[in-house]
């Protein structure tokens, strides 16, 4: 099949990450998947929630996604005085996926928060959100041990997160929305830079699938979160 922005099957849209967006995060950045845009900032606290155990930090993500990121407005949650499921679901998702990235002992008694605030929505926000919630929260690693707060850098491993899915009996890499709007089949996909998975989400939209074509959309992800590394490196200086 023909993609409608001419990529390839196996190929991303464009990324784009600028970091160090807005002034007063420790760690921020706009990450630009396509037409999807999303602000991901870094909060640090000197101080966890009750449930951590003592001398060990915590990593956390809120997610949320602005009235007119989409092509109709939506209500914000705090209009609905509750936080919507899927914006619950994807936040939890974000949090897991950069949790794996830290060593909380290294940590110590801090709590970093991750916002990733979708400025324009056009499939793949939550992996996006991954990519570059990643990027900030490297950064305010990086701060916390320029000002001395820690001694060495907690982050463990690099993280990234990409989309794939089968439309028209056809797996793609990297969704857009129009492709996933008719999605047969929808996967997420978190790695570390080992290439291992932290997060498969694999949902039957429109069918079932089988485990072999789960297995050919892990490898179009594990490719496409390759060269999310090869990107996140690069902005990072690694």
């Amino acid at each position: 099949m023909v993609r409608q922005d001419g990529r390839a099957y196996d190929e991303l849209r464009p990324v784009k990450i600028t970091t160090d967006f807005v002034k007063f995060a420790e760690g921020s950045c706009l990450i630009e998947c396509g037409d999807t845009k999303v602000l991901c900032c870094a909060s640090v606290e000197d101080r966890t929630p009750p449930h951590v155990a003592e001398g060990t930090g915590w990593v956390t993500a809120e997610y949320s996604m602005l009235p007119r990121a989409n092509r109709e407005r939506s209500k914000r949650d705090v209009a609905k005085l509750k936080l919507s499921p899927r914006s619950a679901e994807i936040q939890r998702l974000v949090g897991r996926s950069l949790r794996a990235a830290v060593d909380m002992e290294k940590l110590g008694e801090h709590t970093i928060t991750i916002d990733c605030d979708v400025l324009q929505g056009d499939g793949g926000t939550r992996t996006a959100s991954v990519t570059g919630g990643f990027i900030a929260l490297s950064l305010a690693c990086r701060k916390l041990v320029d000002d001395g707060v820690l001694a060495s850098n907690p982050i463990r491993h690099f993280v990234t997160g990409v989309s794939a899915g089968i439309v028209d009996d056809t797996a793609l890499l990297d969704l857009q929305y129009s492709e996933d709007s008719r999605a047969q089949v929808d996967l997420n996909c978190v790695m570390n830079e080992l290439g291992e998975i932290i997060e498969l989400q694999g949902t039957g939209e429109g069918r079932a699938f089988t485990l072999e074509e789960q297995q050919e959309l892990v490898r179009l992800c594990a490719k496409g979160n390759q060269q999310l590394l090869t990107i996140q490196k690069k902005v990072l200086g690694e």
